[in-house]
């Protein structure tokens, strides 16, 4: 795979510590022609239209960014992308050449983003750490630790800072 052929992607919820994910891959991973893929998950059930079952197992087509502002999409695909995020997609596509798409998939987050990650592929990914404390890992397990541990490609874990 060549440099011009990178696809960075970046999990996203649309929760702080996702936009720091997706900050911090614009100010030091991403480059002039790379790929930036956003990998969101919605809990298995949570848009149950018909179109969806369609995509249940390879996710959904991509979604290029100036389509992320549409609400049709949003229904469509039950995400619901805030204006910050938008801002600070719209800001990087202007800072560098890079083509910016989302891929939803349906399920379990550590499950399907390791399947994104290996079926694209992905040349590396950025996720967030929401920063739970030792008991709450335990119970509710860890998506970036679980990712980190089995991921085919390069990961890098932006840890959540409480000030954000």
């Amino acid at each position: 795979m060549s440099l011009a052929d990178r696809r960075v992607g970046v999990a996203v919820d649309f929760s702080p510590c996702s936009k720091e994910a997706l900050r911090w891959a614009g100010g030091n991973v991403v480059r002039d022609g790379d790929h930036l893929i956003l990998l969101n998950v919605q809990k298995d059930g949570a848009n149950e239209g018909g179109e969806v079952q369609l995509w249940k197992g390879p996710g959904s087509p991509f979604i290029p960014l100036n389509e992320l502002s549409d609400p049709g999409i949003h229904k469509k695909y039950g995400i619901k992308p805030d204006e910050e995020t938008l801002d600070i997609l719209r800001d990087l596509a202007k800072e560098i050449k890079v083509e910016i798409i989302l891929k939803v998939y349906w399920g379990d987050p550590r499950e399907k983003i390791l399947e994104a990650a290996d079926h694209i592929p992905l040349s590396c990914l950025i996720i967030g750490n929401r920063g739970f404390g030792k008991l709450k890992r335990v119970l509710m397990g860890s998506v970036s630790n679980y990712i980190v541990n089995n991921a085919a490609c390069p990961v890098t874990v932006v840890k959540h800072s409480q000030d954000a």
